[in-house]
């Protein structure tokens, strides 16, 4: 326990000591991890609201709530014999409700509220050429049993283009910045060890083994690295809630299946705090190089 003591102790003053390089360590782990994590959680929106689309479905066709059995067969006879229609894929009221399930897993009250019957019937389409999705919508959507069409023409497309430019972009950014925040983190492991180079010295010589002395050092590391990453965590989620806000406007169009969960913004929240862990304590090993044998 008093060596615990010990070390806890020598890394709150070494802490202390280099105040101000501490703080723009940890600023500069907490703005790189989120500019990483955000990216991050922008992709998992994008791929939920996605996925349907990277299968060759050009369009979905969406009954109206209540329609008789009658009305979804005639659409469902319509599909069979046009020409234009390479394939689809029927999804009953039961199938749309697993999904919503699935989708808002993280709202639970808003899951029990809502029945299978409350949900409508689709059709996922996939036309024999893309060019004749925009006349397959017009077709099917002025039908009277028929509630609306979402197309992914040419949006999905740029939108996939351009998300994967902002993830590159992003990503050289955070990795720039993450490359900075370790370099701050190396020098603060530094300059603490030489203000403290006499005490490791004497430490040295009465015995004390290089692992003894490392551990004040990586913990300071750690420390930086974690706190910034914990930053960044509650940035994310702030983000994952902005998201969701602004999805929820969307309902029943080309955005409506686009989706964040819960899931997603604790799973990448953990690889941030491990990142920005990692970062510190090799930070700490790198900057403790040059005053202690390996």
């Amino acid at each position: 326990m008093s060596r615990l003591a010990y070390f806890v102790r020598e890394t709150l003053i070494s802490l202390r000591r280099n105040l101000l390089m501490t703080i723009a360590g940890i600023i500069t782990v907490a703005i790189s991890l989120f500019l990483f994590g955000g990216i991050l959680l922008v992709s998992a929106t994008v791929d939920h609201g996605t996925q349907q689309w990277k299968h060759g479905i050009e369009l979905e066709i969406f009954m109206k709530v209540g329609a008789t059995h009658t009305e979804v067969q005639t659409i469902e006879n319509a599909l069979k014999t046009d020409p234009q229609v390479k394939s689809y894929k029927y999804l009953s009221q039961l199938d749309a409700y697993n999904i919503f399930k699935k989708d808002f897993s993280d709202q639970p009250a808003l899951v029990e509220s809502t029945k299978p019957s409350d949900l409508p019937e689709s059709f996922r389409v996939a036309p024999t050429k893309a060019e004749l999705t925009q006349p397959l919508a017009d077709a099917y959507q002025h039908r009277p049993s028929v509630d609306t069409v979402i197309t992914a023409a040419k949006q999905i497309k740029s939108l996939l283009t351009a998300t994967r430019w902002i993830r590159l972009v992003f990503i050289s950014m955070a990795t720039v910045l993450l490359a900075s925040s370790l370099f701050l983190i190396v020098n603060t492991i530094r300059l603490a060890t030489f203000a403290r180079r006499r005490e490791i010295e004497v430490m040295k010589l009465v015995g004390a083994s290089n692992w003894f002395v490392r551990v004040p050092f990586m913990a300071e590391g750690l420390v930086q690295g974690a706190i910034g990453a914990g930053f960044a965590f509650g940035l994310v989620w702030i983000l994952k809630i902005v998201i969701t806000n602004l999805l929820g406007h969307h309902s029943q169009n080309l955005f409506s299946t686009f989706r964040v969960t819960s899931s997603d913004a604790l799973g990448i929240g953990l690889i941030v705090l491990v990142i920005g862990a990692l970062i510190g304590v090799v930070g700490s090993i790198v900057g403790l190089r040059r005053f202690l044998e390996a």
